[in-house]
């Protein structure tokens, strides 16, 4: 089919690259604002505006907060399919209690499981309640105020909030894998690599200095890159090969047995009732047991299993802030007595590299400069696939105009849809945060409803203003969308100011950074979009009065890649 390997190689790169780029932007836009998803949830959430919060009392704050939580009215509608007969509204059977915080959280994140009646499957009988509270009182946030940040970014980045069967996931999954293939792929296709790391030539026509960008991005970035594509099906591997609840699904339970046996940790209720000692002084021998160890530190996630039963137990696990790895070194107690049931060992090797991927790819850890440096790499994964669609697009037009196809035309509206539609959709959902009435039902759906209509609009302008590249022209929307962004990000940080009075000057002198770097950064993208939307303006008037180049005349590899 090629003449050589590489050919082979530059065809493998280019067709995957260009299908499943539309994903990989998404996932690399989304995965790079989530870097900060605790700071958008306090820009997004006035009430959360006050400064970290440690892990609170559980006698005093977190035991009453559980007592009065129940399932949530839309996961006890959700489980009507999932029991025989009419669905329970009362759910005497707590199963669990959790809580989890981070060293960036000032709120608290609850959740409770309860034992589902007339459940159809034995496996799947819990239903679940979720609560926000501020650790210092202990007061309920209101539940249908969205977490933008963690609640709405952060899983679009892995799973496209798209959760039926977890397609989105499985979608993910496999962007993520052929974007191995394409980074491999990218690697043979270039004999001299190290000169892609200076090269760099914005002043040539732009399918030349595009192809420089999307090289100099794509080698600068490479690790980082491979690293967070692997580590990421790594994280969700249990869902890409189900092995526990398919070919081995009958040990499941038996292997769970067993793991209770040996761990002395009950896998099932006595059956009969129990009592609930000093969760407070079980954390504090926690704590003292980790200082002993050289590893003081902070509680991160804390559960009680089986509530109120003869079995139940406490386990409680250590913020890992000072480390890359994700572990926890729970120690558990029997919640009766606070006797210590168990202290985890040691991870094995296994284990370790696991936790370790997993930790470097959630970046939990306490590490400013590090964080920053995760967005540029994912931001360059963004320039990286940006450039490629440009590229792709700039090499192809006059030929596809000369034969009378769409592909090119095609190919640019669903790019600068992707590309800058991603932005507008975003900052339309911030706008909308800011303007919606607090006590309006269901407030957290319409800022959703306004992420997917804003994106859409953007769509479907992105189809209609790319027409002219049928005629082998620049399209006039890669600018107007830009210009819509600058405008959104200047209405996004002013609507901040207008709604809770937190301008930049109060929130720089106050030395708040959570919200004042997200209005930075969104003053920053309006600039940048300025800029662009400029320089676009400047080439498209070039454009009017230079000659036609073939699009294949760039160089001998870039025919390659037709």
């Amino acid at each position: 089919m090629f003449q050589n390997f590489r050919l082979t190689m530059a065809w493998l790169h280019t067709w995957f690259g260009l299908v499943l780029g539309f994903v990989l932007m998404v996932v690399f836009f989304f995965g790079s604002l989530s870097v900060f998803d605790r700071e958008i949830d306090r820009w997004a959430i006035p009430q959360t505006r006050f400064e970290p919060q440690p892990m609170p009392s559980f006698d005093k704050i977190l035991q009453p907060a559980f007592q009065d939580m129940r399932p949530s009215a839309e996961n006890i509608e959700a489980a009507r399919d999932r029991v025989n007969g009419p669905v329970a509204q009362s759910f005497p059977v707590i199963k669990t209690w959790g809580a989890y915080t981070t060293h960036r959280d000032p709120v608290l994140g609850l959740f409770a499981g309860y034992e589902l009646p007339n459940a159809k499957d034995p496996d799947d009988n819990t239903i679940w309640g979720n609560r926000t509270i501020d650790p210092r009182s202990g007061a309920s946030l209101p539940d249908d105020h969205l977490k933008i940040g963690s609640q709405f970014f952060y899983p679009l980045h892995y799973s496209l909030n798209f959760k039926w069967k977890d397609l989105g996931t499985w979608i993910v999954g496999f962007a993520a894998l052929m974007m191995l293939v394409a980074l491999v792929s990218g690697v043979v296709m270039h004999r001299k690599i190290f000169r892609e790391l200076f090269t760099f030539r914005p002043r040539k026509h732009t399918q030349r200095s595009a192809l420089d960008l999307h090289n100099l991005t794509g080698v600068v970035a490479l690790p980082f890159h491979f690293i967070f594509a692997f580590s990421g099906l790594v994280i969700f591997g249990g869902i890409y090969f189900p092995i526990t609840h398919t070919q081995l699904h009958p040990l499941h339970e038996l292997h769970e047995k067993h793991e209770a046996a040996e761990t002395g940790l009950p896998h099932e209720r006595a059956g009969t009732a129990g009592t609930l000692a000093s969760v407070d002084a079980m954390v504090a021998q926690a704590q003292r047991r980790w200082a002993a160890q050289g590893m003081a530190g902070d509680v991160g996630f804390l559960t009680v299993q089986h509530v109120g039963d003869a079995n139940a137990y406490v386990s409680v696990y250590r913020a890992g802030t000072d480390r890359i790895a994700l572990v926890g070194n729970g120690i558990h107690f029997k919640a009766s007595t606070g006797e210590v049931l168990r202290e985890d060992p040691p991870l094995t090797p296994v284990a370790s590299v696991n936790t370790f991927l997993t930790g470097l790819h959630l970046q939990h850890f306490r590490h400013w400069l590090l964080r920053w440096l995760y967005v540029l790499g994912g931001l360059s994964g963004c320039v990286c696939i940006a450039t490629g669609f440009i590229f792709f697009v700039e090499k192809r037009k006059r030929q596809h105009a000369r034969q009378g196809v769409t592909g090119a035309r095609w190919v640019d509206a669903f790019a600068v849809s992707t590309v800058t539609g991603m932005l507008i959709a975003a900052l339309s959902m911030l706008i909308g945060n800011r303007l919606l009435p607090t006590d309006l039902p269901a407030r957290g759906d319409w800022e959703q409803y306004i992420f997917w209509g804003a994106w859409a609009l953007a769509f479907v302008h992105g189809i209609w203003r790319t027409a002219p590249v049928a005629s082998a022209r620049m399209a006039p929307a890669w600018a107007e969308q830009c210009w819509a962004i600058a405008v959104l990000g200047v209405a996004a940080a002013l609507l901040n100011w207008v709604t809770t009075g937190d301008h930049l000057l109060r929130t720089l002198g106050n030395g708040y950074w959570p919200v004042a770097g997200v209005d930075l950064a969104i003053l920053a993208s309006s600039a940048i979009a300025v800029l662009a939307a400029r320089k676009l303006k400047h080439r498209a008037q070039g454009q009017l009065g230079a000659p036609a180049v073939d699009g294949g005349a760039a160089s001998s590899l870039e025919t390659a890649r037709a």
